[in-house]
């Protein structure tokens, strides 16, 4: 049955009695639909965001099958009248923090998933703002009013079906899946609306004859698990059949601050690869220090000319916030990986900080040698760090650049924001 904005999906009775009240408010084509808001000229119109590399497109170049991430010449040949436009990463943190307020407003019970979309529980507010649909058609009408974005909200008992629920429902929508509907909702969708099937899982199902949610139901784990693993078995099953117990969480401390570099699909060398890291790493160590973190764990992340993802991490044997601690981290952990850029080339290097603490709240490091003294400290190294930082805060963050960088195309740079 479909009431205004709303869509509820009819079907049989699913598992599980309780109400559907986590909305998954997902903004649309986040970085696209600020560019138009800003700029009246690009809308209604095809619009890139990115350098060499589609990091979000309108909804009208999404007509003409452009996709992120996909390389521009490409967008370029599937939409020849696009606009592309370079990211404005400011703008969109502030956006981003302006809806995020919006979500705070609406509800205690906010987690934030991502720059542009965050979980919310509405379960307790039914006396002070009515059902969990009127609270999602108000959001969105506060959104569009205060922050002049799309935005669209899945309605759900679980996180996953809230998920799912906004990605069928978008763009601009609002779709909620009752708890006494939800396999007649889910079991028609193609294996990859499944969280964990990305292209080489959906391969594999699609080549056992499985394309739909319903029919990965339809069999037995056992049998699952000779196409994905015992593990990925487990987790897929449980979806398919709506069981996802996971709760809203908030109040955690931030797990991470972390950039992205998209290199496009020309080869880099490995010395191009290590100068921007390099830069990535300047970016975020900047960052933690200006919160007053330190952290324990440096991850970097790639992405291949075949789309696909690998990360690499290590923990520091002491918690820091020094720009040449965490580079010397990362300088390891791609010498680990030059044979596997070598071999697949490399499209996007991302640089994330986790295991995040205040400083000063960190275990301090033990003189373990008898005669070592009293214990090294990061002073000197955070005090030149922090110099830097001044000279970029008033001069620009180019005023003062690595070596290596001079010259160089910066290219499009995505940051990855701390949880909230």
């Amino acid at each position: 049955m479909f009431v205004s904005d709303v869509r509820e999906v009819p079907g049989p009775e699913s598992p599980g009695a309780a109400e559907a009240t986590i909305l998954h408010a997902d903004l649309d084509a986040f970085y696209a639909s600020v560019e138009q808001r800003d700029d009246p000229r690009l809308r209604g119109r095809p619009v890139i965001v990115g350098g060499g590399v589609v990091l979000a497109a309108s909804y009208e170049a999404k007509a003409y099958g452009v996709r992120s991430p996909s390389s521009e010449s490409d967008a370029r040949r599937r939409c020849p009248h696009a606009i592309v436009v370079p990211p404005r990463m400011s703008a969109y943190a502030q956006a981003s923090r302006e809806v995020f307020d919006v979500f705070r407003r609406t509800t205690p019970l906010v987690e934030g998933i991502s720059i542009d979309e965050a979980f919310l529980e509405v379960g307790g507010l039914r006396r002070i703002s009515g059902a969990p649909i009127e609270i999602a058609r108000k959001l969105r009408a506060d959104v569009r009013a205060e922050v002049g974005l799309p935005i669209t909200v899945g309605i759900a008992r679980t996180k996953f079906l809230a998920k799912v629920a906004s990605a069928v429902g978008k763009p601009d929508g609002l779709l909620a899946v009752p708890p006494d509907r939800e396999l007649e909702f889910l079991h028609p969708l193609p294996v990859e609306r499944l969280w964990g099937v990305g292209a080489v899982t959906a391969g594999k199902l699609h080549a056992y004859g499985v394309r739909t949610v319903g029919e990965l139901a339809a069999l037995a784990e056992r049998e699952l698990s000779t196409v994905v693993g015992p593990g990925s078995a487990r987790h897929l099953h449980a979806l398919a059949w709506a069981r996802d117990p996971r709760q809203v969480q908030t109040g955690h401390r931030r797990r991470s601050i972390g950039a992205q570099h998209a290199l496009g699909r020309r080869t880099r060398s490995f010395e191009e690869i290590e100068s921007t890291a390099a830069a990535l790493v300047d970016r975020v160590a900047r960052r933690l220090r200006a919160a007053g973190w330190v952290c324990r764990t440096v991850v970097v992340r790639m992405r291949f000319a075949d789309f696909e993802q690998a990360t690499r991490s290590v923990t520091l044997a002491e918690a820091s916030a020094r720009t040449e601690s965490i580079l010397a981290a990362v300088h390891s952990l791609l010498v680990q990986s030059q044979s596997l850029v070598a071999e697949r080339g490399l499209t996007l290097v991302g640089v994330t900080l986790s295991n995040i603490d205040r400083e000063g709240a960190e275990q301090l490091a033990l003189p373990f040698e008898p005669d070592a003294g009293p214990p090294v400290t990061e002073t000197d190294g955070v005090r030149l760090d922090g110099a830097l930082d001044a000279v970029r805060a008033k001069f620009g963050s180019v005023a003062v650049t690595r070596a290596a960088l001079l010259g160089r195309d910066r290219g499009a740079s995505v940051p990855i924001l701390p949880d909230e």
